[in-house]
C-alpha cells in the first residue's frame, strides 16, 4: 500500500515511524527540511521538503498512484486542503486531523462533502480515552471493543489484595467468572499467564471482558470499582474542554484550573455547568485553596509535559485519588514508567492507533477487518478486534484444533452481545467480533493468526 503523509509534527513522526513496519511504501512531506531528512534516514520512508497542499508537491509524491494521503499538519485547513487536492488528483482515500472544537458540530457535513475517509481530533480521542479510565478508576488503561460491550482493563495488584500470592488457577470461580487474566507485566518482563501462575503486589495485570463482570472481578478483589464523582482539571486546552463536556453529561462535578484570562471566559461560554478558575495551576498553594484533597480524580492537561508530571505527583500526596498524565513526548517513557503517575495518556499514540486500524482495514481482502487496534503493555503488544464477515480457515473450527502461530491468545469472542471468554471447544462464527492479544505487528485479518 502507497501513503503519503502530510507534516511531520508529533502524530506525522509517530506515524511514519509505526506505518514504515507496516509493510508499506510510505511518503512523507514537510516544510521543514532538517526533520525531513532525519526520518527519511532513519526510517524506510521516502522525503520531500515542499508545501503538502501543493498540487507540484503531492503529484511529486506520487499522489496519482497513492492509495491514502495522511493530513496532520498544525493546520486545520490546511490539512483540508491537502485532503481536496489529493482526492482530486490522485482519487485516493483521505484522512484529515481536525482540531478546532468549532469545526467539531460540522464534522460529519465536512467529511461528506469533502469526501474524507477519516477525520480525526487527537484531542477529542484523548478525552474519550480518559473518560473510559474514569468510569474504572481502579485502571490503568481501559480499552474497548465490540461496541463497549467487552473491555479490556490494565490494573496494579495492591500489596493488600487477596490477589496478593495467589496462584490464579486458585482464585475462586465466582471472582474470576467470566474475564481472563491474558498479561501480567512484573518490571521489564512480560508474562502470558497460565493457572500456575502466582500474582504479587504491583504487577500490572491486563483482564478481558464484558465491563459487568469485570466490575465484579475488581468487587470480589475489594478493588475500588465506583465512577469519580468529581474531577479537578490543571490546564485548559481542548482536551481538556472535550473531557469537561463528556464527565459533566455523565454527572460528574468538574472544576478547571487555567492561567490565561481569555481561555477561562471561552471555557464557561462553553462549559457552563463547571467550575472554571484563573490562576496558575503549578501554585500549591492555589490548589489547596481549590480543594484538590475533596476531589475523587485529578488530571494534568497542561501543554508541558515536566508541569503535567509534577502536579500529578503532588496531586498524590493531597490523597488518594485517580490521576491521568498527559505526555506529549515519551524520550523518557522509561523514566516515567517508574514514577507513580498512574495513567499516562499520549494523545499522538492514540491519534497512531485509529489510523493504523484505518490501514489495516484497507488492507484487509478476507472479509474480516480490524474494527479496533489498541497498542498495548507499553507498545509491546496489540490487542485487535476483528469483525468476521464471512467464513474463513479460522471460522467453524474448534480453537483447540486451530493451529495457532506463538504469541497470539484469542482472548474473547463477542457473539449477539454477550462477551464469551474461549475455551477450547469454542468456534469462531461468522458474526463475530474477536478480540486477539499478540506480541506479532503486522495483523490484518483472522487468518493471520494461523500458521
Amino acid at each position: 500500500m502507497k501513503i503519503i503523509i502530510v507534516g511531520l509534527g508529533k502524530v506525522g513522526q509517530s506515524l511514519a515511524i509505526e506505518l514504515s513496519g507496516e509493510d508499506s511504501d510510505i511518503t512523507v512531506i514537510d516544510n521543514r527540511e532538517e526533520i525531513v531528512q532525519e526520518i527519511s534516514s532513519q526510517y524506510d520512508v521516502m522525503g520531500i521538503v515542499g508545501n503538502g497542499a501543493s498540487y507540484s508537491t503531492q503529484i511529486e509524491a506520487g499522489i496519482e498512484s497513492a492509495d491514502l494521503l495522511i493530513a496532520v499538519t498544525g493546520s486545520d485547513e490546511l490539512n483540508l486542503l491537502c485532503c481536496l487536492i489529493a482526492k482530486k488528483a490522485g482519487n485516493c482515500h483521505t484522512i484529515a486531523r481536525v482540531r478546532n472544537p468549532e469545526y467539531n458540530a460540522e464534522i460529519n457535513f465536512i467529511k461528506e462533502e469533502l469526501g474524507l475517509a477519516m477525520i480525526i481530533n487527537p484531542e477529542q480521542a484523548a478525552a474519550g480515552e480518559i473518560a473510559k479510565v474514569l468510569q474504572f478508576p481502579s485502571a490503568i488503561e481501559v480499552n474497548s471493543f465490540a461496541k463497549s460491550k467487552v473491555r479490556l482493563l490494565k490494573f496494579r495488584v495492591p500489596e493488600n489484595s487477596v490477589l496478593n500470592n495467589m496462584q490464579i488457577a486458585n482464585l475462586p470461580p465466582k471472582m474470576m467468572g467470566n474475564i481472563l487474566i491474558c498479561a501480567i507485566e512484573r518490571g521489564e518482563q512480560l508474562v502470558i499467564p497460565d493457572g500456575n501462575c502466582v500474582l504479587h503486589a504491583k504487577d500490572l495485570v491486563t483482564i478481558v471482558g464484558a465491563p459487568a463482570d469485570a466490575y465484579e472481578f475488581f468487587r470480589q478483589a475489594a478493588i475500588v470499582v465506583d465512577r469519580v464523582k468529581s474531577l479537578m482539571i490543571v490546564g485548559g486546552s481542548p482536551t481538556a474542554y472535550y473531557l469537561a463536556k463528556i464527565m459533566i453529561a455523565g454527572g460528574v462535578r468538574v472544576k478547571i484550573v487555567e492561567k490565561n484570562m481569555k481561555r477561562c471566559e471561552s471555557l464557561c461560554d462553553l462549559l457552563p455547568k463547571a467550575t472554571i478558575v484563573y490562576g496558575d495551576g503549578t501554585d500549591k498553594d492555589l490548589l489547596l485553596e481549590e480543594g484538590i484533597a475533596k476531589y475523587e480524580s485529578f488530571a494534568a492537561l497542561t501543554n508541558i509535559d515536566e508541569e503535567n508530571i509534577l502536579l500529578s505527583l503532588y496531586a498524590r500526596k493531597t490523597g488518594n485519588k485517580k490521576l491521568i498524565t498527559k505526555i506529549n513526548r515519551i524520550a523518557f517513557d522509561e523514566v516515567i514508567k517508574e514514577l507513580d503517575l498512574d495513567t499516562v495518556i499520549h494523545p499522538k499514540n492514540i491519534t497512531a492507533e485509529h489510523i493504523i486500524r484505518y490501514v489495516r482495514s484497507m488492507k484487509n481482502s478476507l472479509g474480516s477487518n480490524v474494527e479496533t487496534l489498541h497498542k498495548i503493555i507499553n507498545g509491546k503488544a496489540e490487542a485487535l478486534e476483528f469483525v468476521i464477515r464471512s467464513k474463513s480457515k479460522a471460522t467453524d473450527t474448534p480453537l483447540q484444533d486451530l493451529k495457532i502461530k506463538k504469541g497470539i491468545l484469542v482472548a474473547c469472542i463477542s457473539r449477539d452481545g454477550q462477551a464469551i471468554i474461549p475455551r477450547g471447544s469454542d468456534k469462531i462464527m461468522t458474526g463475530d467480533s474477536v478480540v486477539i492479544i499478540t506480541q506479532q505487528k503486522g495483523l490484518n485479518d483472522i487468518e493471520d493468526i494461523l500458521l
